[in-house]
């Protein structure tokens, strides 16, 4: 019987997942960090810095959580980009289901909007759902979907977001008017539920037009595939469980799962 040869990828996913089993995490994912401890992590559902305004359901650690197969094609993502002075920085990860849930009861609250002014501000809420910003199931709950943006190598740390007696700034704002996700210009701010965030969008600033086509191929050449709506959202075309969606909570290294 002949042996089937792993891709360079599927070899490393296969070698990295047992070494990075300090948490029990479910079989085939690992910490991001254990990967590729260079990609900085700013997790913004751990936080309150995000389209709801407080953490999310199910994110116990800012941490990113992928698929073995997700994690080592980000990190080829990261050795890509790095030729160009360039590295990637990433939003959200694995999400739990509880945490999808989360999302769809709070866009059920239409009195609730409390973070509309920066993310969401000429879109009703009523229309998410119909709109695709808002969905009963999302793909980064089977563990290959990536939010990620790119920024320069030698970038600090994100700044710390504004305090809530300052006010909001749309994502659709100017870059150096909105929060600074990233020191490129990328047309809007991280989630931001807008048309001019979809990834095709030429309403944008050209540079933006630039930086969202030159994180779109490095994410393509390492077998990622885009969304219509969102030009920081990436899923692994071949993603291990395509019909699994999992359920257990974001954890740091060495704390236990549900």
């Amino acid at each position: 019987m002949p042996t089937r040869r792993l891709s360079p990828i599927a070899l490393l996913a296969a070698l990295l997942s047992p070494a990075v089993g300090a948490a029990p995490l479910p079989d085939g994912f690992v910490y991001l960090r254990a990967v590729a401890p260079d990609i900085p992590q700013d997790m913004r559902y751990f936080g309150s810095h995000n389209f709801i305004g407080r953490p999310i359901d199910g994110y116990q650690a800012p941490e990113c959580i992928l698929t073995g197969q997700a994690a080592a094609a980000l990190k080829a993502v990261q050795g890509d980009v790095a030729a160009a002075g360039l590295r990637v920085k990433v939003f959200d990860c694995y999400r739990p289901t509880r945490a999808v849930a989360h999302f769809v009861r709070w866009s059920q609250d239409v009195a609730d909007q409390q973070m509309k002014a920066e993310f969401y501000p000429h879109i009703d809420k009523a229309d998410f759902f119909r709109l695709g910003y808002v969905a009963a199931r999302s793909g980064h709950s089977r563990g290959s979907t990536v939010d990620l943006v790119l920024e320069p190598a030698a970038a600090g740390p994100t700044p710390v977001p504004a305090v809530s007696d300052q006010p909001l700034v749309a994502c659709t704002a100017p870059q150096g008017q909105r929060f600074p996700d990233s020191p490129l210009d990328f047309g809007t701010g991280f989630d931001c539920m807008d048309p001019l965030s979809h990834p095709d969008s030429t309403a944008v600033p050209a540079a933006a037009q630039h930086h969202r086509a030159q994180l779109a191929q490095a994410m393509e050449r390492h077998g990622f595939r885009s969304l219509p709506e969102e030009w920081w959202h990436f899923t692994l075309k071949a993603e291990p469980f395509p019909q699994t969606y999992f359920d257990f909570p974001v954890t740091a290294p060495g704390v236990g799962s549900e």
